[in-house]
């Protein structure tokens, strides 16, 4: 395991300035410049991310708590619940311990992974006057040690008046969250009143009293087969169940005869985080998963229109259109920033050939290609490669292009050259986990809907 170094010492300051103070509870410190702050009931963050090189470093401080008696207790018990269940480690940490102004102070840091890089999260406990503080460091990179050493040597501790002191517990957001948040518009209000939100697991549509979760792709739901009742199951159980309780009237359709399967489930449950009684709806049909969440069963038939006791195997495919539309909501605005580094798209497709007469095969053509934009500041670079195979015979082309690009709006990008002219391109990004997709249509040819996506590499 890679040794972590411990800061030497700490610092209670007691009479010295350190420029502009702020308190937080007990806690009396001098924020990092430049950074992002973060209040929730129970913990102030702060975080920095480095849209350069993509570097970052959070830091929350935590309100003060009952002491259990000695610093080794409190340690011990902060660390189970700030750390080791939010950052799902079961390394031991290294610890060291000191004593300062009547405190006891004991830190202690381990090393996890974290989106494929080793990153330290480092827990300092003060325990003194009855009572125990702590605060939480995150970062990957070295370079944010001076910003976490400074808030430490600033801090100022109050001795705490005879009280009931209790901490609801509520991690700061997760990094990922914040990373993901490098892009200009985490939001979009769209003209028939639906509004979305780009969030952690999901993209969250509203409107009045209805909520809907578009989920991102999870590679925690595995099902046996493609059934409806096992695949309902596994995406259910993954997905809702963690945040609800008391289910009743889980119900699912029938089998249904459609080219494109659909998945449907709903049930009444309670949700666990308002203690409200909710009808949830959990569907998919050549989408991802959505959730539909409604104050109950009628506002989702008034809004919806999908009656579970009218489908049988015959029914329409136009009664899952209300369901399926909400996807298209998954659309936020592109702004100039956000295009720095390369993005790409790889296609591939198969077709397959038979004798009108016989229905013998008559062979097979394969079609591939890869096209990619490199962003810098205002310029570009494009490049496109195909290649077509058929009875033997291949045939491959590219094209290139550079020059300066401009968001003429926030759905619109124009390019200086692209095989011999400027072209502009309709444009929006979708949300996924940690990052967005890029899709470019044509603007010459808005009507075929035939949109490309990107992915920006890492």
């Amino acid at each position: 395991m890679k040794k972590i170094l411990l800061f030497p010492f700490f610092v209670i300051a007691t009479g010295i300035s350190f420029g502009q103070k702020q308190t937080f509870d007990l806690v009396t410190y001098t924020a990092p410049k430049g950074w992002t702050k973060e209040i929730k009931e129970g913990v102030t963050g702060y975080t920095f991310v480095d849209k350069k090189d993509k570097s970052w470093c959070q830091l929350g401080i935590y309100k003060s708590t009952v002491s259990k008696g000695n610093i080794d207790a409190d340690f011990d018990s902060e660390w189970e619940s700030l750390v080791k269940k939010q950052y799902h480690t079961i390394d031991t940490p290294q610890t060291d311990l000191q004593t300062a102004e009547g405190w006891d102070i004991k830190s202690g840091a381990v090393m996890y992974i974290f989106n494929q890089k080793e990153t330290m999260v480092l827990l300092t406990t003060f325990t003194g006057n009855g009572v125990c503080i702590s605060i939480v460091a995150t970062t990957p990179n070295q370079r944010y040690m001076k910003d976490i050493e400074e808030l430490m040597a600033s801090i100022e501790l109050k001795t705490p008046v005879a009280q009931n002191i209790n901490r609801q517990y509520n991690p700061i957001n997760n990094i990922e969250t914040t990373l993901s948040n490098e892009f200009t518009f985490t939001s979009t209000n769209f003209d028939d009143g639906w509004k979305s939100e780009v969030k952690e697991d999901w993209v969250e549509v509203t409107k009045g009293n209805i909520k809907v979760l578009l989920h991102y792709p999870n590679q925690n739901i595995k099902a046996a087969n493609t059934d409806l009742d096992v695949m309902c199951a596994a995406a259910w159980n993954t997905l809702v169940a963690p945040r609800y309780s008391n289910i009743l009237n889980y119900q699912l359709t029938p089998g249904v005869i459609e080219y494109e399967r659909p998945y449907f489930a709903q049930a009444t449950l309670t949700d666990n985080a308002t203690g409200k009684t909710v009808f949830v709806a959990l569907f998919k049909k050549a989408t991802g998963w959505m959730e539909f969440i409604c104050p109950d069963r009628n506002t989702f038939l008034k809004n919806f229109g999908l009656d579970i006791s009218s489908i049988n195997y015959a029914s329409e495919s136009l009664i899952w259109e209300p369901l399926k539309k909400m996807a298209s909501y998954n659309k936020f605005a592109v702004a100039p920033s956000d295009f720095s580094g390369k993005w790409s798209d790889k296609f591939a497709s198969n077709t397959y050939y038979a004798n009108i007469y016989t229905g013998a095969s008559a062979g097979m053509s394969s079609y591939t290609s890869t096209q990619s934009f490199e962003f810098s500041g205002n310029t570009y670079k494009w490049h496109l490669v195909a290649a077509n195979s058929y009875g033997g015979n291949s045939e491959f082309g590219q094209a290139k292009g550079n020059g300066n690009f401009k968001v003429l709006n926030n759905w619109l990008l124009w390019f200086s050259e692209m095989e011999g002219k400027p072209k502009t391109f309709d444009a929006y990004f979708s949300a996924v986990k940690g990052g967005r997709i890029l899709w470019m249509n044509d603007a010459n040819f808005p009507a075929s809907g035939i949109y490309t996506g990107f992915s920006k590499e890492k």
